[in-house]
């Protein structure tokens, strides 16, 4: 079998991108897609479709891709996935589909990612087909309008259900509206996907707040199903002396203000501090983006994370582009005080740590080394340690059954504790990827319209 190189998407130089907030990737252009469509072996048992937690048919929609077919490769595309074009940029792909596809065992896996964004902006730019769906009479609530609720509205509205999406912000998307930066997954795709929802006939209420505006109860009453789908927005802090100093945020905050309320626009109403000298602890992939944002605000980053950089858990490309626009890591580095004066934030009290045996997560266990304390210096620290649900709907709905973590229980379909109330993504999983938080609400739709029909 020939070697075929992989054909990288597009980007913008480091050096022009670090200082703007438009998108860093560009994607493919319709010659270098279908190249890179080529790569695909056909394969006659699929294994890449194993790693997609929506189950797409992606040699499918590849194959429609390489005849030049960018209308039936979209159509295939969409029959298992609602948001392709956000999807395929912001999927870890390396970790799921692309980590099964047989070319890796000749060269490098096929850039599955970057053909489904293709034919997802495709999708995206046409004039949609009004689809004529005979209504049942069923009437269905979704909390949240992140992936997992839209995955679920879809599916519902596809199969005749009436859908109301209850969202608490005054802009719909969730996470992917308030967390991922502009220039990773630019805002107005997220206003275009869901438009498509709307033209499905899904009707969205903004500002109410599930579980303080309107109860859980309440929406049983006059609906035949509730789908819980509000994310994981409850933010980690590390409990370490001088946390409630000025300065010190955590980067749920720092991303929504930036993220949502355009704090970074010079015309925006909505303020948003970046330090001079700026320290981001975490190295997942909010961590990263918290980094970059800082960054492109004005700050001088410093990255801390306690293990080494083969162990951090954010995507590889996103790592790569910090480390290029010049994002300092601090790696095998521990916080374990936040020094200040007259309530502000000076510094962070760190220790340098060493890899010792692999914990429970299979990852080796950072131990302290002793002696290795240093200040490094700052006027700004932002704890990107994770997320956890909102306790709000737990707390107004005691029935509700949900784990030590917060977390709400579910069966295998999807169902919580309470008869027709179901549940899926973050809220259920903790923090997770837009993927399977949208794998979770196309099976708590199945199992809504299998109970419904």
């Amino acid at each position: 079998m020939e070697k075929l190189n992989r054909i990288l998407q597009n980007e913008q130089p480091a050096e022009v991108r670090r200082s703007n907030f438009e998108e860093v990737c560009s994607g493919y252009t319709l010659e270098q897609v279908t190249a890179e469509a080529n790569r695909c072996l056909g394969c006659k048992n699929p294994q890449c479709m194993k790693g997609c937690p929506v189950g797409v048919n992606i040699p499918r929609f590849i194959t429609e891709v390489k005849n030049g077919n960018l209308d039936k490769a979209s159509v295939y595309l969409k029959m298992d996935n609602n948001l392709p074009s956000i999807c395929g940029r912001v999927c870890p792909q390396e970790q799921q589909c692309e980590k099964y596809c047989v070319r890796n065992k000749i060269d490098e896996a096929v850039c599955i990612g970057g053909i489904e964004r293709f034919v997802g902006d495709y999708a995206l730019a046409q004039k949609s087909k009004k689809l004529d769906v005979e209504k049942n009479g069923r009437r269905v609530a979704i909390v949240g309008s992140g992936p997992a609720g839209l995955s679920c509205a879809s599916e519902l509205a596809r199969a005749g259900f009436e859908v109301t999406v209850f969202e608490a912000f005054h802009k719909l998307g969730g996470v992917l509206s308030y967390g991922i930066p502009e220039f990773r997954l630019p805002k107005r795709l997220v206003k275009a996907e869901i438009s498509k929802f709307e033209e499905l006939g899904v009707k969205f209420e903004l500002d109410t707040v599930i579980g303080k505006t309107i109860y859980v109860e309440e929406l049983l009453e006059e609906y035949d199903a509730v789908f819980l789908g509000t994310g994981a927005g409850l933010p980690k802090f590390m409990n370490i002396s001088g946390e409630n100093l000025n300065g010190v945020c955590s980067a749920n905050e720092y991303l929504t203000r930036v993220n949502l309320m355009g704090a970074y626009l010079e015309n925006s109403d909505t303020p948003v501090v970046t330090g001079k000298k700026v320290v981001v602890v975490g190295a997942g992939n909010v961590a990263m983006d918290t980094c970059r944002t800082a960054l492109r605000l004005g700050g001088e980053v410093h990255l801390v994370y306690r293990r080494s950089r083969e162990e951090m858990p954010a995507r590889n490309a996103e790592i790569l582009h910090a480390e290029e626009e010049g994002i300092n890591f601090n790696l095998l580095t521990n916080p374990v005080e936040i020094v200040g004066e007259n309530g502000k934030v000076t510094g962070v009290k760190c220790v340098k740590m060493e890899l010792g045996e692999p914990d429970e997560s299979g990852r080796r266990r950072p131990v302290e080394i002793k002696g290795s304390e240093f200040i490094l210096d700052c006027d700004q620290v932002i704890m990107a340690l994770g997320t956890s649900p909102n306790p709000l709907i737990k707390k107004s709905l005691d029935s509700l059954e949900c784990s030590n973590r917060g977390t709400i229980i579910i069966n295998e379909n999807g169902e919580t504790s309470i008869e027709n109330v179901f549940a899926g993504g973050d809220a259920v999983t903790g923090s997770a990827t837009v993927i399977k938080a949208m794998g979770a609400g196309k099976l708590a739709s199945k199992s809504i319209i299998e109970r419904f029909k």
